[in-house]
């Protein structure tokens, strides 16, 4: 098989944007050279990325196993380009990084073997907490940056949050649930049936005050820290949840049981971000993996849609 790196960047312009057209206009080029690029990609690979609907572009299964390759091919050539920019003196020193269980998952592992494969004579301690403990730490100076959901901080003046991704959230439904008839389920409809709320990383507060700026209030079958949790009991039919996007993967068991939908309403996304303390001197090590975040928070855009 032989593929390009525009056919990648191609395709995860028309997986992010859902359409051919604003897909084209985010990669400037042609909407019928696109087509191609995309139609010549699932011949190679000999199945659908893409069902073709009235409403645009949607990923298939094929389409969003495909999606995670091609996400860790334009990484991989965000991290080459690296290369020529190290220092011929090696990093020293220690990096302690805070980060909670539930972003961990998500955004730490290839960061941190990226930072360590670069920088193998640092020594990286790893600390796991809840979000208003990792603050307090992180203001004390016992956490030099934490990676976290930054859309609730206890003490914003406090720190410095720059963002790495912005995550919309949507409906998780029991596959044949009755709103998932609907494209986009308002936000009283999804009201009317009971409620499975993940209390992690302050999203159940980001959630409450959207129902409370629409003067909702769902009843609440369970609240609970497990994503799994979550998961199972959407999936058996206990409730349905609100939940951001990068919580959910369509290429697992998931997509059998759980399907999402967008919300009519425009919701708050949730963000994670690096965050530190304002006023802190960054210490070399610190700003070389602040920067290193960045780098890759630019490459999984531009993967999204590079010009």
């Amino acid at each position: 098989m032989h593929f390009t790196l525009k056919q990648f960047r191609y395709f995860l312009a028309v997986a992010e944007s859902g359409s051919v057209a604003s897909a084209a206009r985010m990669v400037n080029i042609a909407q019928s050279a696109l087509t191609k690029s995309i139609l010549e990609l699932e011949s190679t690979l000999g199945m659908p990325l893409f069902e073709r609907t009235p409403r645009g572009m949607t990923l298939t299964q094929h389409g969003y196993r495909f999606q995670a390759s091609a996400r860790k091919v334009i990484s991989a050539v965000a991290e080459a380009g690296d290369l020529g920019r190290g220092s011929e003196t090696p990093l020293t020193g220690q990096l302690v990084l805070g980060v909670t269980s539930l972003v961990a998952g998500y955004y730490l592992a290839q960061l941190l073997a990226r930072f360590q494969r670069s920088h193998a004579s640092v020594r990286v301690s790893v600390v796991e907490d809840q979000p208003q403990f990792l603050e307090h730490l992180l203001v004390g100076g016992e956490v030099d940056v934490a990676i976290m959901v930054a859309n609730a901080l206890g003490d914003p003046q406090a720190l410095v949050v720059e963002m790495l991704t912005s995550s919309p959230n949507r409906v998780w439904l029991p596959a044949g649930h009755p709103l998932a008839a609907q494209d986009e389920p308002a936000l009283a409809d999804c009201a009317q049936h009971p409620q499975v709320v993940l209390e992690a990383d302050r999203i159940d507060a980001v959630l409450q005050r959207l129902w409370t700026r629409h003067g909702l209030r769902p009843q609440v079958t369970l609240r609970t820290s497990s994503l799994e949790a979550v998961r199972s009991l959407v999936g058996v039919g206990a409730g349905i949840a609100v939940l951001p996007d990068f919580l959910y993967r369509p290429w697992t068991l998931d997509a059998d049981h759980v399907e999402v939908r967008s919300l009519r309403e425009s919701v708050p996304n949730i963000d994670v971000g690096l965050v530190w303390r304002r006023g802190s001197r960054l210490r070399p090590v610190v700003a070389e993996f602040i920067e290193l975040a960045r780098e890759q928070s630019r490459g999984q855009s531009r993967g999204r849609g590079v010009r």
